[in-house]
């Protein structure tokens, strides 16, 4: 079996490494072919590595907005790949149109564009979603990032017994134990160490760009510090938008802009956090709030990733009207109620339990198991 990712992030790492020792012991062998990210990807710089990936270059056009990834001299003696669901890959639209005889294409993807913005207009992004629903229809499997996600796929006619819902994850246990160990040491001096007094403490952590909603963030988070006067807003990321950010916290010394944190760092915020707050595009984002027991508010909208799924409103988060106003009463309600917050941060860390990079490992490997035991898509009659 191939898989083919246009670029590979850090926090995939973890997944293809699990899943291509679970693929081996259902007696299937996995090769994985990695191509480039678009130079504004490269400068996240968050680009993972597999030393027994095959490389296959990528080269764009139109500001990165086509991709083309030459695949032909690695699907010899291949006869099940996985791509990405991707309008922008134009060797998919060869795979998906005209398969060679002995090979069985799926798609790996969210179904449709959550997040669709960028440099199209809406008659363009209408025109991309119909292409995108078309050529999709044509997988001969489906592997959807969540119930949302699979939702989709079915909205646009595709046969519900060759999906498989992942439940897209990260490898969230280590940052579990990590953060409940930090939370069992000495707080205290960790808040002094940190620079923060006894104030509450709410949390933005993620990549700085205009989807994220960081002007109804600053405005909300000075609604809540007019209630709370104690209240700091700490924002953790980097992005377009973080000059922009740190020119707006200057005269707010309860706003710390903190720059990228991982490892230590990212441990250290997330145990001292009580809430986290993104309003807008959130995404796997959620599985670090559950993995961390912190609550994370979000504003209702478009925007999100597919991974909205996972959150249920008063259980495990809180999603709220797209207002000023009714985030920053969504923030103080969960910093002034401690049974509303105790209930959240149990809801967290059940979700946890639940949203794993082991169970996403069996889900593929159990999805990878039905589609070869099914007939091809097009042998398959009516319904599939």
């Amino acid at each position: 079996m191939l898989i083919v990712q246009r670029s590979l992030t850090q926090y995939r790492v973890p997944f293809f490494e699990a899943l291509c020792i679970a693929l081996a012991a259902r007696g299937v062998r996995l090769r994985l072919v990695v191509g480039d990210p678009t130079p504004a990807e490269r400068a996240r710089g968050d680009e993972g590595v597999l030393s027994w990936a095959e490389h296959v270059a990528c080269r764009y056009a139109m500001g990165g907005r086509l991709c083309w990834q030459d695949l032909r001299p690695c699907l010899g003696g291949v006869d099940y790949v996985v791509v990405a669901q991707e309008n922008k890959l134009l060797f998919n639209w060869r795979l998906l149109l005209r398969p060679p005889a002995d090979l069985r294409v799926a798609l790996w993807g969210h179904g449709r564009n959550f997040q669709a913005g960028g440099l199209e207009d809406g008659r363009t992004r209408g025109l991309s979603e119909r292409f995108k629903c078309w050529l999709s229809r044509r997988a001969d499997w489906w592997f959807a990032y969540t119930e949302l996600s699979a939702r989709s796929v079915r909205g646009f006619g595709y046969p519900a017994q060759r999906i498989t819902t992942l439940n897209n994850a990260v490898d969230s246990a280590a940052l579990r134990c990590k953060v409940a160990h930090c939370r069992a040491g000495d707080l205290a001096a960790l808040r002094r160490r940190l620079g923060l007094g006894s104030g509450r403490v709410g949390l933005f952590l993620g990549s700085l760009y205009r989807e994220k909603r960081l002007d109804l963030l600053l405005d909300a988070a000075q609604l809540v510090r007019a209630s709370m006067p104690d209240f700091q807003l700490i924002i953790a990321g980097g992005g377009p938008e973080e000059q922009a950010v740190r020119q707006r916290a200057a005269g707010l010394d309860w706003v710390r802009p903190v720059g990228p944190i991982a490892g230590a760092r990212k441990i250290e915020w997330l145990a001292i956090a009580e809430v986290l707050l993104v309003p807008g595009a959130v995404g796997l984002g959620l599985v670090e709030s559950f993995a961390a027991g912190v609550p994370i508010v979000v504003c209702e909208g478009g925007g999100h990733g597919p991974e909205l799924a996972y959150l249920e409103s008063g259980v495990n988060g809180l999603l709220v009207p797209s207002t000023t106003q009714a985030y920053a009463s969504a923030v103080l309600s969960l910093l002034q109620d401690p049974r509303l917050a105790q209930r959240l941060r149990e809801g967290c860390l059940a979700a946890a339990d639940i949203y794993t990079l082991e169970a996403m490992v069996t889900r593929f490997c159990d999805g990878v198991d039905a589609w070869r035991a099914a007939p091809r898509l097009q042998d398959s009659g009516p319904g599939g």
